[in-house]
C-alpha cells in the first residue's frame, strides 16, 4: 500500500517486536522496508529471508551508513535506545522508537535535543496512540459526552515466567513493570487528562505509589496516584507478576466509557458508553489495518510536515511521559544498575563530547588560563549546579553539562551548599569522566553562612575541591561577605589560596560594591591581588526583597554605573529572576517566593515590554530578559539554573536577539 514518495525504513534489531513491525509496514501507506540491522549478520540475514526485506546489516552503525534509509524503527533492549536513538539522529534518519523511550528521563531528553539538532522527526512508538479507536476517545472526551472528567483508570498487567534471566525481569535490560507497560498507563491518563483540558496531554502535579519489588529487583507489580489538579485524578495498576489484564476506564459527570482493550484495540465493541441514567452504548471504530502500521503513517506525516489524525506520542509527550516514569520509580525506589555514578562513565551517546555549532558569547578574564598559559573562553551564559528539578540526581546533572558542554558552554557555577555538596560531587564526576576539564572553567564558592570566617573558607574550599576531584579551581567566590571580619583578613587569606594554587583569581558573590572597593583599594596598597569579579544578581526585574538573606542585588543604576567604571565582572545569579518572565501573573500567587521577591508594579510594567518585544522579534520573554543582561556595558555572565534541557536551549537563544541601547533603557523604564 505504499506510495511512491514512502518513507525508506530500516529496523534495529531482529526479535519479536522488530517482526511484528515489519508486518505492520506491509499495510502502510507511506512506508516501505528496506532493511534491516542486528548485532550479527547471520540473525540480520534471517530475519531479511523470512520478511522480505532487501538489505541486511550485520551492525547497527552500517544500517545508518545507508543514504537511502529515511527512518528507522529502534526495536532494541531498552538500554539500548539512547544510544542508537541518537546516532540515527546525526545520521539524519527519523525516529520511531519502541517504548519506553529511554530507561529514564534525562536520557530522553537528549535524543530529543539530538532530533532538534538534526532536523529530523522523533516519536515514541505507542501503537494504540495512533490507532483510530484512540482518536475516537479523545474526541468523546473533548466533545463533552462524558461531562466533567473526575477519574481515569488504566490497568496493565500480566504474569510472565519466574525467570530471573527473562527480560521483564531482568534489571540489566530495564525490567520490571512501570517501564514495559506501565508506560501505557501513564501515556493514557496524561492523554485523556490532556484532553479534558483541550489540551494535547497534560502532566500531573504529583504521583504517589506503592509497589512490591521481586527478587531480581524489579517491580513485580504496583499501583500510582497522578493528580493532575482541580479534582481530576488517574490510577495506574501494572506488573509483570500479576494478573491484571488491560483495560481503561474515563469517569466523567455525564458518563463513563470503559475501553475493554485500549492497548492492542482488539475488543469488539471498541468502546462501551454509559451515560448516566439511560442505557448503555457500544461503540465500534472502524480499523481495517494493521495495529503498527498507523504509527508508521504517523511518522510519515510529520515528515511530509502534517500533523497526524491520531494522538501519536509527539517528543514534547514523550519526555512528559518518561519524567511522570521516574517519578513513580522514585515513590517505590526502583533504581537501574545504569543509572548509578559507577555505570555512569559516558555520554548517552557512548561518544566522546562534541560541541556542535552555536551561537554562544565568549570573553575571557585576566589570570584564567588553561595548561598551556593561554586564557580560557568563558561562556558568557553559565551553568548553575544546584540540580533543581531532579528525580535522579547524576543521570539528571550530566545530562544537563553534557547538553550545555556540546551547546558550546565552557563555565560552571559550583557551591560548597548546593544540594547539600551533591551538586560538587556530580560536577566532579562529570570532569572525571569526560576528560575536559582543560576547556572548562570552573567557578567555586564556600564561606556561606554560619561558616563565612576565614577558616570557614578554607574548610570548606578543602572539601569542595575534594568533592570535584580537582586540586584547584579556576575562580574563587565568597558565597558571603562578614563584615566584621577586615577586608585586609579576606585579601590576605585570599592570597594565600592562590598561591597555594586553589584557585586563580577570586571575588565575592553577595558582596557589597563598597566593600569590594575598599578590599581592592586594600590590595593596591599592599601590591596584593584584589577581586576580579563579583557574583551579585542582575536581572531586568528587580529584586524587590531578597531571595535568600544576605543576597545582594546590583541591577539598579548606582551599580551598573560602578561596575562599568571598573570594568568588573558579575557573574549574575538569578539573572531571569527565577521565572518570572516565564511564570509570573498577577493572579499566579502560588509560587511563594516569586510573588515575595519579583511581584512589583514596576517588574509587571517590565514583563508586558519583554512579551510585547518578544512578539516583535519572535522569541520568548525570557529570551527578552537574558538578552538585557548580556547586553550590558559591563563584563557579565548571566548564571542559569535549568531544570530541562530545553530550558537551556531557550536561554541559549538570547545570542541571536540584539537589543539596542535604547531597547534595553525602554525595557527598564528608563524611557
Amino acid at each position: 500500500m505504499s506510495t511512491s514518495n514512502a518513507l525508506r525504513w530500516g529496523i534495529f534489531s531482529t526479535g519479536g517486536i522488530a517482526k511484528t513491525f515489519a508486518q505492520g509496514l506491509r499495510e502502510a501507506q507511506n512506508g516501505t522496508l528496506l532493511a534491516v540491522a542486528s548485532r550479527t549478520i547471520e540473525s540480520a540475514q534471517n530475519f531479511a529471508a523470512q520478511n522480505d526485506v532487501p538489505r541486511a546489516y550485520g551492525s547497527y552503525a552500517q544500517m545508518l551508513a545507508d543514504p537511502e534509509i529515511d527512518a528507522v524503527y529502534i526495536a532494541t533492549p531498552h538500554p539500548l535506545h539512547v544510544e542508537w536513538a541518537i546516532k540515527s539522529a546525526d545520521a539524519g534518519k527519523h525516529i520511531l522508537c519502541e517504548k519506553p523511550l529511554t530507561l529514564n528521563w534525562p536520557d530522553a531528553q537528549r535524543i530529543a535535543e539530538a532530533a532538534q539538532r538534526n532536523g529530523v522527526q522523533l516519536l515514541e512508538a505507542f501503537m494504540y496512540r495512533c490507532h483510530p479507536q484512540t482518536a475516537k476517545i479523545v474526541d468523546l472526551v473533548k466533545s463533552g459526552a462524558l461531562g466533567e472528567i473526575s477519574h481515569i483508570e488504566a490497568t496493565f498487567a500480566f504474569v510472565t515466567a519466574d525467570d530471573p534471566e527473562n527480560r521483564w525481569l531482568n534489571l540489566e535490560l530495564g525490567g520490571g513493570g512501570i517501564l514495559d507497560v506501565g508506560c501505557y498507563t501513564t501515556s493514557f491518563v496524561r492523554l485523556v487528562a490532556g484532553a479534558a483540558r483541550g489540551r494535547d496531554f497534560a502532566e500531573p502535579i504529583s504521583v504517589k505509589a506503592t509497589g512490591k519489588l521481586g527478587k531480581t529487583g524489579c517491580d513485580d507489580y504496583t499501583t500510582a496516584l497522578f493528580d493532575f489538579g482541580d479534582g481530576l485524578y488517574a490510577t495506574c495498576l501494572t506488573g509483570v507478576r500479576l494478573n491484571a489484564g488491560g483495560s481503561a476506564t474515563i469517569y466523567g459527570t455525564k458518563a463513563n466509557l470503559r475501553v475493554p482493550s485500549p492497548w492492542f484495540c482488539n475488543a469488539s465493541p471498541h468502546l462501551i458508553l454509559e451515560p448516566h441514567g439511560v442505557p448503555r452504548e457500544e461503540i465500534v471504530v472502524e480499523s481495517p489495518r494493521h495495529l503498527y502500521a498507523y504509527e508508521a503513517d504517523a511518522l510519515a506525516a510529520l515528515v511530509r510536515g502534517e500533523e497526524p489524525t491520531v494522538p501519536a506520542q509527539s517528543a514534547k509527550d514523550a519526555l512528559g511521559n518518561m519524567r511522570a516514569l521516574d517519578l513513580w520509580r522514585h515513590e517505590i525506589g526502583l533504581q537501574y544498575p545504569h543509572e548509578k555514578p559507577a555505570r555512569l562513565q559516558k555520554s548517552a551517546s557512548g561518544e566522546v563530547l562534541r560541541v556542535y555549532p552555536n551561537s554562544m558569547g565568549y570573553s575571557a578574564l585576566e589570570g584564567v588560563t588553561n595548561a598551556s598559559g593561554e586564557p580560557k573562553k568563558i561562556s558568557k551564559i553559565v551553568m548553575g549546579t544546584m540540580l533543581e528539578g531532579a528525580i535522579e540526581p547524576f543521570t539528571h546533572g550530566l545530562a544537563l553539562f553534557d547538553d550545555f558542554f556540546e551547546r558550546g558552554g565552557t563555565c560552571f557555577d559550583t557551591a560548597h551548599v548546593y544540594a547539600g555538596g551533591l551538586g560538587e560531587t556530580v560536577v566532579g564526576h562529570w570532569l572525571q569522566t569526560r576528560g575536559v576539564r582543560d576547556d572548562v572553567t570552573i567557578l567555586v564558592k564556600g564561606a556561606h553562612p554560619p561558616h563565612c570566617t576565614i577558616e570557614g573558607m578554607q574548610r570548606e574550599l578543602a572539601i569542595s575541591l575534594e568533592r570535584l576531584q580537582i586540586d584547584g579551581g579556576d575562580i574563587y567566590m565568597m558565597h558571603r561577605d562578614n563584615p566584621q571580619i577586615p577586608v585586609s583578613e579576606w585579601i590576605d587569606a585570599l592570597n594565600e589560596g592562590v598561591r597555594a594554587g586553589k584557585f586563580k583569581i577570586f571575588g565575592g558573590s553577595n558582596w557589597s560594591l563598597s566593600r569590594v572597593q575598599e578590599a581592592n583599594d586594600y590590595a593596591k596598597s599592599k601590591g596584593l591581588q584584589g577581586f576580579s569579579a563579583v557574583s551579585n544578581n542582575f536581572s531586568l526585574a528587580r529584586m524587590v526583597n531578597p531571595v535568600w538573606d544576605g543576597c545582594i542585588s546590583c541591577s539598579d543604576a548606582q551599580s551598573k554605573t560602578w561596575l562599568e567604571a571598573h570594568q568588573i565582572a558579575n557573574f549574575s545569579w538569578s539573572s531571569q529572576a527565577r521565572g518570572f518572565f516565564a511564570r509570573a501573573d498577577r493572579n499566579f500567587t502560588a509560587d511563594g517566593e516569586l510573588v515575595r521577591c519579583w511581584y512589583s508594579d514596576d517588574n509587571f510594567e517590565r514583563l508586558e515590554r519583554a512579551k510585547k518585544l518578544a512578539k516583535e522579534k519572535n522569541v520568548s520573554p525570557v529570551v527578552i530578559a537574558a538578552a538585557y543582561v548580556l547586553t550590558q556595558k559591563f563584563p557579565i555572565y548571566a548564571l542559569i539554573g535549568p531544570r530541562s534541557l530545553a530550558e537551556t536551549h531557550d536561554s541559549m537563544t538570547a545570542f541571536n536577539v540584539e537589543i539596542t541601547p535604547d531597547e534595553a533603557k525602554w525595557l527598564n523604564l528608563e524611557a
